[in-house]
């Protein structure tokens, strides 16, 4: 475990304190904190992503790391050992939590003391931390791509379906559109890019050894977002490249425009928030995407995130402790398995062409 300590925050009363838990491929992230501040009393970051296999995602993987690392951070701030509320966030929930939902309710109530339990996926942590609890959207870009939006008193949901079948204008969408057009250089079909056709011999080697390197991985996604940041470099100078980051922000501006509460009406402004590595790239990126955005929704009001899933989930936490959370539930998304009197029922969610 790394641990890094936050800034000046109070404990709660009695000793209560707040949890917020990101969960992904990059491994498990822990916040502690205090119902009454933005600012974490101390994080840390765990060894390893937390294992999935045939049940979903491993409750007892998950599980070992986060106990032995929220004691020592308790042991740290004070001593006391009661979570007043708690929010885990995991890629994967919607689809792969149940047995998170099964287990985690009893095994952080009898180990932490914890008496509220959110269990969101990444997608709402991420909107939690770039919006907070106000009506919006966010579009989380990273090697894939979703947007999640809400008014509410429901969520909608579009793309995030993975490389295969969408994630368009994510960091593999982009890699691989921009390998594409190697490629058709390397062959001299039409729409290939010598400018990529180099950078990519820079990076994997001879184009022609490229489907040997690339199919047998099982981490091809990442390995075509790698690319992504060749084909922004190329931008400025290549149109072939510039055309990708074009098409790529139409693609965003597409779903942000499906979730962004009241789309289509022009007199309601709409809060987007930008969050995820995708959106480093900068100008090339952004650029079109602010262009696409003014054409597609008007009414947007793009906006940086201003946390990231980790502070999303404390912030999930804090209004549990003080039973005012106002993000609709929902089965897959959000769920409260340690239920209370001031808990809202659970929400529904609406995806793009419903």
């Amino acid at each position: 475990m790394t641990a890094a300590a936050g800034g000046p925050g109070q404990r709660g009363d009695a000793g209560e304190y707040v949890l917020g838990v990101d969960s992904g491929g990059s491994g498990l992230r822990v916040a502690l904190g205090t119902a009454g501040s933005d600012v974490p009393l101390a994080t840390a970051a765990c060894a390893g992503p937390v294992r999935t296999g045939p049940a979903g995602i491993d409750a007892a993987h998950l599980l070992e790391q986060l106990l032995p690392t929220v004691r020592e951070l308790l042991a740290r701030h004070g001593g006391g050992s009661r979570i007043a509320a708690a929010a885990i966030g995991a890629a994967g929930m919607a689809t792969l939590g149940d047995q998170l939902r099964a287990e985690l309710p009893v095994a952080l109530a009898d180990a932490l003391g914890v008496r509220r339990l959110a269990l969101a996926a990444d997608a709402v942590t991420a909107y939690a931390g770039a919006v907070g609890q106000r009506p919006g959207a966010v579009v989380a870009g990273g090697t894939g791509l979703i947007a999640l939006g809400t008014d509410l008193t429901q969520w909608r949901r579009a793309d995030g379906w993975g490389h295969l079948l969408g994630d368009s204008g994510g960091g593999a969408w982009i890699g691989r559109a921009g390998l594409d057009a190697a490629m058709r250089a390397h062959d001299g079909r039409r729409g290939g890019s010598p400018a990529l056709l180099a950078r990519l011999e820079a990076v994997f080697g001879p184009a022609p050894e490229l489907p040997g390197l690339l199919y047998p991985r099982t981490d091809r996604p990442a390995v075509l977002a790698s690319f992504a940041p060749e084909v922004a470099a190329c931008a400025a100078h290549d149109p072939v490249a510039e055309g990708i980051l074009r098409d790529a922000a139409g693609h965003i501006a597409e779903a942000a425009a499906a979730v962004c509460p009241k789309a289509g009406a022009d007199d309601e402004e709409c809060e987007v928030a930008l969050t995820g590595g995708l959106f480093r790239m900068g100008d090339p990126l952004l650029v079109p995407l602010r262009e696409e955005l003014a054409r597609q929704l008007p009414q947007a009001r793009a906006v940086p995130g201003s946390g990231d899933p980790l502070i999303g989930s404390l912030r999930i936490a804090q209004a549990l402790a003080t039973g005012g959370l106002l993000l609709p539930h929902h089965p897959g998304l959000l769920s409260i398995p340690l239920s209370g009197p001031d808990q809202r029922r659970d929400g529904g969610v609406t995806e793009q062409g419903s």
